[in-house]
């Protein structure tokens, strides 16, 4: 049996090449609220529950207490009307997967098929791989929101087949919310359900109106929508694995609650996708939501949007950058001029210790930088700009990335469907991933992969980081 104090420290070690979660520099795939009572409180309260299964809430009432009260919360700061019901999910992708899934259900059509803009979350993409339900792609208006007419165009097309339209509150990739009163009147027009993706502006949007900022109407207030998910691991800074789907009535949410007493067992009732679910996250989420408590939340948006409003007015001061568009919300997307590319001024920001995310092109349009902003980053926003203003000076005296055109005659044979190991094998080496060892060699700079990446299709793109992702997940040699 290994010493448990060496394991720690073997943790701790492993840890050390990961990403900050805690001092607001990474502004991707964490959120901050900055306060380090609250995070240890929750991080107690996971582990204390972390033996707890949510399959039975009559075995551990305790959750369901907690399940109950956040979802009652949750319901009330989106203007949910007496009749909302709801679940605590373990994300925003489970959360938009039971939405699709329960329309589809509801609906019993033949080739059932959503209508989502081009900007809603590659989470509808998922659900429409998985549940066979078409996703129908609209798309969107120079200022990135939804296009109610091509909603409209699109819906008349599918007829009956359609049950579902999406709206996001905000959009991830550009951070602005879509037109849900018109989008949500499409739908109920035709007596089929609307989903409004608010995993980002649910728990941050409500508080911004508090404060006076101009939000576009996204919540139950707006009649046709018909469920909303809302994740409690970004703005309510709960620990991870923890969202929530609400729906508007209890008979909305009937198609996705499973039963199964086909078999000799115990009869399988599940009210989520997982059936064996840790109470850990649940009992994180909680403690985090009542320790900050309403006025707590009030005192972060602000924060987090003084943030916000620095950095875009900083960052548009910088020449050779430009917003791509007026954020609703928290999220802030940054382009570049011709002058250098956002791959690089990603990869200079890395190298001072700040985390922000490159977007490939798409659509016709260009790469950009995407910021998630937590209110933790907000006593850091001066030093932030420094290192951004340093970033694209130095993107800018290095030029723009190159790929080799040798490579980009390569890429430009090769197709996603017949994607082969030896092709993979090739874009390998062009790209400086194979190592001296069995296993790939992760750059420290990805302004040339993220280049290479970026003459690709998005279908070549996904055949291609799926082998990437397949190389990755391989057994270690390693025993116990």
């Amino acid at each position: 049996m290994t010493d448990p104090d060496e394991l720690l420290a073997t943790l701790r070690a492993l840890q050390a090449s990961d990403l900050p979660v805690h001092g607001g520099r990474t502004l991707a795939y964490v959120y901050d609220s900055g306060l380090a009572e609250v995070d240890r409180v929750a991080r107690e309260a996971v582990g204390a529950f972390a033996g707890s299964n949510g399959l039975d809430p009559t075995a551990f009432p305790s959750l369901l207490t907690m399940e109950n009260d956040l979802v009652g919360i949750t319901a009330r700061l989106v203007d949910g009307p007496g009749t909302v019901v709801g679940n605590v999910t373990s994300g925003g992708t489970e959360s938009v997967l039971l939405a699709v899934q329960g329309a589809r259900d509801a609906a019993r059509v033949d080739r059932p098929a959503m209508v989502l803009p081009a900007t809603a979350h590659a989470a509808f993409h998922k659900a429409a791989h998985y549940f066979g339900v078409e996703a129908v792609l609209v798309p969107t208006r120079d200022d990135f929101r939804a296009d109610p007419a091509a909603t409209a165009r699109a819906l008349d097309d599918l007829g009956e087949r359609a049950v579902l339209v999406v709206a996001s509150a905000p959009s991830y990739a550009h951070g602005v919310v879509d037109p849900v009163t018109e989008l949500a009147a499409l739908a109920a027009e035709r007596g089929i359900r609307c989903h409004v993706d608010a995993c980002i502006g649910g728990w941050v949007l409500p508080y911004a109106a508090r404060l006076g900022r101009a939000v576009p109407p996204w919540t139950f207030a707006v009649e046709g929508v018909t469920s909303i998910s809302v994740d409690l691991h970004k703005y309510a800074y709960a620990p991870k694995g923890a969202s929530v789907l609400l729906h508007r009535t209890a008979a909305l949410r009937r198609p996705q609650l499973f039963a199964s007493a086909a078999w000799p067992g115990y009869t399988m009732l599940n009210s989520t996708m997982q059936s064996t679910r840790s109470g850990g996250p649940l009992a994180g989420a909680w403690v985090s939501v009542k320790s900050i408590g309403d006025t707590g939340y009030e005192l972060l948006t602000r924060e987090v949007f003084a943030a916000v409003d620095a950095i875009v007015a900083g960052a548009t001061d910088i020449p050779g950058l430009h917003l791509v568009a007026p954020p609703d919300s928290t999220l802030v997307a940054l382009s570049t001029d011709a002058s250098c590319d956002p791959f690089t001024v990603c990869d200079e920001m890395a190298s001072r210790g700040w985390y922000v995310q490159p977007q490939l092109t798409h659509g016709g349009r260009p790469a950009t930088i995407h910021l998630s902003v937590s209110a933790a980053t907000g006593p850091h926003v001066p030093e932030f700009l420094v290192a951004l203003a340093e970033s694209v000076g130095t993107a800018q005296e290095a030029g723009p990335v190159v790929v080799d055109p040798g490579v980009a005659a390569y890429v430009a044979t090769l197709d996603p469907t017949t994607l082969t190991d030896a092709d993979f094998d090739g874009l390998l080496v062009a790209a400086g991933l194979v190592g001296d060892g069995p296993g790939l060699a992760l750059p420290t700079r990805m302004a040339e992969v993220n280049a290479l990446l970026d003459l690709a299709s998005p279908e070549l793109r996904e055949a291609v980081l799926v082998s990437f992702l397949d190389r990755l997940q391989r057994p270690n040699g390693e025993d116990y």
